[in-house]
């Protein structure tokens, strides 16, 4: 899996880690463009888009978890199976960086906006990441914690009809409810996808401008 990983940017001295998780049925491709934006505005970063371990149950694609006949019931529980792998993912390249937790960005899309986020509740994750990006993402139960050092930026389309935006707003009410450093941003018009605004608002979080 690590090997199908696009490593976008490794610059000498890099003192940051950037690392994308692509939506269900995509691929590492489709978050290289993303990941080359990022590499453009924060240039001490590695940045890496991680392709999922499993082949995709709708046919093409990757996936960490399957789709398929998934409800709000067992939804929960197939992310609690794939989060192992998951955090082992963030700490292989934190160790391949040479770069701690609180250097570390995660980003994700969809699905890769859910292991993210679900992956700061984990029971002992450890130090996860300084950082957690979600676009039109959400907690698959409600949340649990707010670790302290840790920043969420929360982007969804309004019109997102695959993750309503609904979600992300409960997430913040719950995060801020916690004590949490939370950011909020819902873009008009936009649906399930990453558009020039939602990557606007991902380079200036990821790059220190919000």
């Amino acid at each position: 899996m690590h090997d199908a990983a696009i490593v976008i940017a490794r610059p000498p001295g890099a003192t940051q880690l950037v690392l994308l998780f692509h939506g269900v049925g995509a691929s590492a491709a489709d978050l290289a463009p993303v990941g080359e934006a990022i590499a453009l505005a924060r240039t001490d970063a590695v940045v890496v888009s991680v392709d999922a371990p499993h082949p995709s149950t709708l046919g093409s694609g990757r996936e960490w978890f399957p789709v398929v006949g998934i409800t709000e019931q067992n939804r929960p529980q197939r992310i609690e199976q794939a989060l192992p792998l998951f955090l082992d993912t963030v700490a292989h390249w934190q160790r391949a960086a040479g770069i701690g937790p609180a250097a570390t960005t995660l980003v994700g899309f969809s699905q890769g906006a859910i292991l993210s986020l679900e992956a700061t509740q984990a029971q002992a994750p450890g130090a996860l990441a300084g950082s957690v990006v979600a676009l039109a993402g959400r907690f698959a139960s409600p949340v649990r914690r707010a670790p302290a050092g840790l920043r969420f930026h929360l982007v969804h389309g309004e019109a997102d009809g695959v993750v309503p935006a609904r979600y992300s707003v409960e997430a913040a009410q719950a995060l801020q409810a916690l004590g949490g450093d939370v950011t909020l941003d819902l873009l008009p018009g936009l649906g399930h996808g990453i558009d020039a605004r939602a990557l606007g608002l991902v380079t200036a979080h990821v790059g220190g401008r919000s």
